[in-house]
């Protein structure tokens, strides 16, 4: 299942989707933990030192690596430096699996131990001086784009991504390659603001959104009320104070069966609700949207930039789903 955090800056969003994905981890399940935001602190959430999480391998800086195997043999992409972050698969195409060994999670992927197992962390990387003036955070999380065109997930298979605060994201299609996008948001006229805009925006491509309440004080259900009022049916779980959460942001979580169950069952409410997704996948639709996308960047700046028909690259009968083979 793909997975998305969104909701806007100091919601906590990282933090949430940080014990999400610790979470997992002591499932058993397969996962992927991708940081897609332009401020990167997911590798520490999930408790790196921040020295080592700096480190990690940003997708950004391998895109010519990614590219290049993505493409695979597909005749339609005429060569990787003529891809974009909306490039479709086809027939050709090489595939991500999430449990799977390849090139792209060899140098992209790192595996990050957690109670209870591991799961592998990617890194769009950070937005630097030599960025600034020059380029847009789109051109890194553009790898993300790309990579998650070409994933193939089954049940029980978690890609879990951070993504950038606000509405952002709507920048791009990234917003429609996810089963499930979980909202965080707090129970202020702010902390909703970005659900409002998720909401409206997603309305017509059957985005699934759910609401996290975070922050909501047990003691007073002004908290809860408010949030109900302005969400409705979205909200799913509210998040309240943590000793754990505050334990981990000093650097000294306790072990993740201590988390406060409150939290726990909150997290256990989460996953239930991605998995739910899953029976109603359509992948005709997705790999639809995702042509869509393709066609809007080719025409407004990709085939100018590349100096080539990106419209060439759509495959029309393909469609990306679970039985789909991919060369070797």
């Amino acid at each position: 299942m793909k997975i998305a955090f969104v909701g806007k800056g100091g919601s906590g969003k990282t933090t949430l989707s940080s014990l999400f994905i610790r979470h997992l981890a002591t499932t058993g399940s397969p996962v992927i933990a991708v940081d897609a935001d332009i401020n990167q602190h997911l590798g520490a959430a999930l408790g790196l030192d921040e020295d080592v999480a700096a480190a990690l391998p940003a997708m950004g800086a391998r895109l010519p690596l990614i590219k290049d195997y993505l493409r695979g043999s597909n005749p339609r992409i005429v060569s990787a430096d003529t891809m974009i972050k909306t490039t479709p698969p086809g027939e050709g195409s090489r595939l991500l699996r999430v449990g799977e060994n390849n090139p792209v999670y060899d140098a992209c992927a790192r595996p990050v131990e957690l109670d209870g197992g591991a799961v592998r962390l990617m890194v769009t990387g950070p937005f630097t001086e030599a960025d600034l003036g020059v380029a847009c955070y789109h051109s890194k999380t553009g790898a993300v784009e790309l990579c998650l065109n070409h994933l193939v997930d089954g049940r029980g298979e978690y890609v879990v991504v951070d993504m950038t605060a606000g509405s952002d994201s709507f920048a791009s299609g990234m917003f429609t390659r996810f089963d499930m996008t979980f909202l965080v948001a707090e129970p202020t006229r702010k902390g909703i603001s970005v659900y409002r805009q998720y909401k409206e925006y997603a309305r017509d491509y059957g985005v699934a959104l759910k609401v996290v309440g975070n922050k909501v004080r047990a003691d007073d259900d002004a908290d809860l009320d408010f949030l109900r009022s302005e969400v409705g049916d979205d909200l799913l779980v509210t998040v309240g104070q943590s000793d754990w959460v505050r334990a981990m942001e000093k650097g000294s979580p306790p072990p993740f069966d201590l988390l406060e169950e409150n939290n726990r069952a909150a997290l256990r409410a989460l996953q239930a609700a991605a998995d739910a997704t899953y029976e109603a996948r359509d992948w005709e639709r997705y790999t639809r949207q995702m042509v869509h996308f393709h066609q809007k960047n080719a025409q407004s700046w990709g085939n100018e930039r590349t100096g080539a028909d990106l419209m060439a690259q759509i495959d029309p009968g393909y469609v990306l789903q679970e039985s789909v083979t991919a060369p070797a």
